[in-house]
């Protein structure tokens, strides 16, 4: 595409699923768009992800409203390559105005006129309002403890795809939550000798009583849980659609299994790695949240009078394993034969481009439910954008819709006209 200076009343940056379900409801409203991409349509659900990575709800729900997957089971938990076409395929359904090849270079508020001048990598655009559509997976975030050890192979989660990509020899695998533990049981199923390092987590059953885990967040209204509890910030989950979605993450049956559990990585000193004492409260802290949406669950089918059927087993915890009973707390890389890590550690934010005043103190978007602080600008796409849901693919639309409606309002006010002048 050649930008020769086009004017437009909102730019929409990314087309992932945020860019797709923003353009959607922006369509509908009738509002002039136009969405850019600086590579393909649901780019990071082919490339950033790991080979075998299928989505965390099954097919029913982990959809937008107006298009189901018509070639999987409901219950099924979609490949990845296939939740990019379905947005693919989402976006041709409505014409959406996407431009892919495209990339937003900086953004900055016109000073004598309104709106925003938007430099890209094909020419200039101006733009009444921006919608950043990027997402919260920009920077694969590696921490400064990280060696500096040419004998180790150092991947992000981000990069990581297949057992095959690493060399021979033992894996840590950094990180508790849903990416770490699906790279570690993956890498100990191919032979690999793997150490999981976990941190503080959430661990809910995958399902319970013959309904998954989205239902059961959806019936007991934990989907609308606006913010985090104070101190969780750090807290990841660890739930994986992975093997059919038949297993729960269940840390000491992975040990059992192979897996070596340690506690939260400290530190890296002369070829050796220190642990935090914290494995056993961090287990804990899973058991305790598992077992809270179980008893919730009980609750709610004795309150409603549902006949479903009751499941002791999901109760039945396993024996502490020996790496539980006895901590490793300093490990030395080479007697353990670990020639790899991946570091399954996150994302940080990149709002390089962006080049106004929408950031809080700790750079952070500064905004109510991805209306921004500074008028005009837009978020969606982000962790807990409204409520726990936006996590979800559904609950991104459903962010977007409000934005949409947001962006409808002001258009409305903007357009009003004094009858006295008339």
């Amino acid at each position: 595409m050649t930008v020769e200076k086009i004017e437009i009343d909102t730019l929409v940056v990314g087309a992932g699923q945020a860019g797709v379900a923003m353009s959607e409801h922006l369509s509908k409203q009738g509002v002039p768009h136009l969405v850019l991409e600086r590579d393909r349509i649901a780019e990071r659900w082919r490339t950033a992800r790991w080979d075998s990575l299928v989505a965390n709800g099954p097919a029913w729900h982990d959809r937008f409203p107006g298009l189901e997957f018509e070639d999987q089971d409901p219950d099924a938990f979609v490949p990845k390559e296939r939740i990019a076409d379905y947005f693919e395929d989402y976006a041709e359904k409505f014409n959406a105005p996407i431009r892919t090849g495209v990339e937003v270079k900086s953004v900055t508020r016109n000073e004598n006129n309104a709106g925003f001048t938007i430099e890209t990598s094909e020419g200039t655009i101006l733009a009444n309002r921006v919608v950043a559509a990027t997402g919260p997976f920009q920077v694969p975030a590696i921490p400064p403890i990280a060696p500096k050890d040419d004998n180790l192979m150092q991947i992000h989660s981000a990069d990581y795809r297949n057992p095959e990509q690493l060399p021979e020899g033992g894996v840590l695998v950094v990180g508790g939550g849903s990416s770490g533990a699906q790279i570690a049981d993956e890498l100990q199923r191919a032979g690999k000798k793997v150490y999981l390092s976990i941190g503080a987590h959430d661990r809910p059953p995958r399902s319970y009583r013959n309904r998954d885990f989205v239902w059961w967040l959806g019936v007991l209204g934990l989907w609308d849980v606006p913010a985090m509890k104070p101190g969780t910030e750090h807290v990841t989950i660890a739930v994986t659609g992975a093997h059919g979605g038949k297993g729960t993450v269940d840390f000491r049956a992975m040990a059992h299994q192979g897996v070596t559990l340690v506690g939260l990585t400290e530190a890296f000193n002369d070829g050796k790695v220190t642990f935090k004492g914290d494995l056993v409260e961090n287990i804990a802290r899973g058991d305790q949240n598992y077992n809270e949406l179980l008893d919730a669950a009980d609750a709610y089918i004795e309150r409603n009078g549902l006949d479903l059927p009751e499941e002791p087993e999901a109760r039945i915890k396993l024996e502490d394993p020996e790496c539980m009973v006895n901590p490793i707390r300093e490990l030395d890389l080479a007697e353990a034969g670990i020639t790899s890590i991946v570091w399954a550690t996150g994302f940080g934010l990149d709002y390089g481009w962006l080049k106004v005043d929408a950031f809080d103190e700790n750079g952070k978007p500064a905004h109510q439910r991805g209306v921004s602080n500074e008028p005009g600008i837009y978020f969606v796409g982000l962790p807990w954008l409204s409520r726990r849901g936006s996590t979800f693919i559904w609950g991104v639309w459903h962010d977007a819709k409000h934005i949409a409606d947001h962006i409808a309002t002001q258009r409305k006010y903007l357009e009003y006209r004094d009858p006295s002048q008339l």
